[in-house]
């Protein structure tokens, strides 16, 4: 039985990689629908810098990654409810990072898959049995599946960070326009997998840059990666904390949280931004391409306009305003995930209005109705604690419920909302109410700046 090897899925950011040793052109692929039409945009949600886009699947509507770090298009997230016609399966098995047992999976060919009005008529998917990666609750919203390589190779793709907005272009019909804030690169694929070099510092006294060939990775949601390298001297820095970096079909992946002083992409610079140095016995598959020193995610992306050009092996960026702002982390110690629907009650309070339509207020001397209604609205749960952290010696626990933070109702919170909190400064008080087996309890920290 064939075994392919899959990249983690990482916290609020997720990715898998496959795999493949197929040629940079194996099918004829994505296209447009209308054959005359030389550009499609549309919108994209932005989750904790991971990109998010509708795919159809044999005329089944899901809510895909778009992550140029995959080769394959894979589905994990069926349900109970979801009625997905797939051709042609057949029975595989995915070895995944982590130092776990291989899982079993299906391959299916001859799939019609679109993305709004780009269509392939002959994908084909893996699809991973169980949800073991569990990214729908990791991000808020519904998540079924990763497309990368396959719906990128075919177009030149502009994806506007700050707008929201994807565009896919006619190559052959597509010219660039002269842009002095933009830089372009070459890409090195391996195994579909776009590469560009780049320089970093790592030494905060000296002003040396060592070279470094790095995955352009957009559905990470991390800044950096880097792979230790004693030849290069690439170490993690001296001010760091262990942490696990994500969950893979094998178990967890271990890594340090770091920073380095900078790094360069051409003339753009980066300072300070945050990296996770990964352990090297999890993520040995990571490191078959031996040139690879690490990945560029969404953290970095999400400061410029990319446009993705494959046909003509090249990535081309320009900056926009949040260049210069600082990279920041969650400090909390907390993971914090979508726990499903709850019944609220809320207040619903009708008022009147005057002979001149104006509103009248609680204090005028007129009766008010006060009815009741009971909607169902998100829940949030702690997924995991970090040990040591100020929310672990705090006493939060894992699996505990949250009913509040600094006083406002965690249904009222979005889950990226959330972890935007514990991003917010040094030092930055967080009040909790939890619910732990049926009683609610009350927590409160500080976030710590470790790094």
């Amino acid at each position: 039985m064939k075994v392919i090897s899959l990249k983690n899925i990482y916290l609020f950011l997720l990715t898998i990689l496959v795999s493949c040793s197929a040629g940079l052109h194996a099918q004829d692929g994505f296209r447009f629908l209308n054959q005359k039409k030389k550009h499609q945009r549309f919108s994209f949600k932005l989750i904790n810098n991971v990109i998010v886009v509708p795919v159809t699947i044999n005329g089944k509507s899901l809510s895909f990654i778009l992550d140029s770090g995959v080769s394959k298009t894979i589905l994990f997230n069926i349900s109970q409810n979801d009625s997905i016609g797939l051709n042609n399966v057949r029975k595989v098995q995915l070895r995944g990072l982590g130092l776990g047992d291989s899982v079993d999976a299906l391959i299916s060919k001859n799939n019609r898959v679109g993305v709004k009005k780009i269509i392939s008529d002959n994908e084909v998917i893996y699809v991973i049995l169980t949800d073991y990666f569990d990214l729908s609750s990791k991000m808020g919203t519904t998540i079924h599946g990763i497309i990368g390589y396959n719906i990128l190779r075919n177009f030149v793709v502009k994806i506007n960070y700050n707008s929201k907005k994807i565009d896919f272009y006619n190559p052959k019909m597509y010219t660039y326009k002269k842009c002095r804030k933009c830089e372009t690169f070459d890409i090195q694929f391996h195994r579909k997998k776009p590469y560009i070099n780049a320089k970093i510092q790592m030494d905060t006294v000296g002003t040396k840059l060592t070279d470094v060939k790095l995955l352009v990775d957009s559905g990470g949601s991390d800044a950096l990666w880097l792979f230790e390298d004693s030849k290069e001297n690439i170490k993690t820095p001296i001010r760091y904390f262990p942490d696990i970096l994500g969950e893979g079909l094998s178990g967890h992946i271990y890594g340090n949280r770091s920073r380095i002083p900078k790094v360069k992409l051409k003339s753009f610079e980066l300072v300070e931004p945050t990296v996770s140095f990964l352990d090297s016995i999890s993520t040995k598959n990571a490191r078959t391409f031996k040139d690879r020193s690490g990945s560029i995610g969404g953290g970095v992306l999400n400061r410029f306009i990319v446009w993705f050009d494959y046909p003509n092996q090249k990535i081309t960026l320009k900056k926009n305003s949040s260049l210069k702002k600082s990279f920041n982390y969650n400090m909390s110690g907390l993971e914090v995930v979508y726990g499903g629907k709850q019944l609220i009650k809320e207040k619903d309070i009708k008022g009147f209005t005057d002979a001149y339509n104006q509103e009248l207020s609680a204090n005028n001397s007129v009766s008010f109705i006060t009815n009741f209604s009971y909607k169902f609205k998100a829940s949030f749960k702690i997924n995991n604690v970090v040990k040591g952290s100020t929310a672990d010696k705090a006493g939060l626990l894992k699996d505990d419920v949250i009913v509040s933070i600094n006083s406002k109702p965690a249904y009222e919170y979005k889950l990226g909302e959330i972890v935007q909190k514990f991003r917010t400064k040094d030092k930055a008080k967080i009040k909790m109410t939890i619910e732990r087996n049926g009683i609610k309890m009350k927590f409160e920290f500080r976030l710590e700046k470790k790094i």
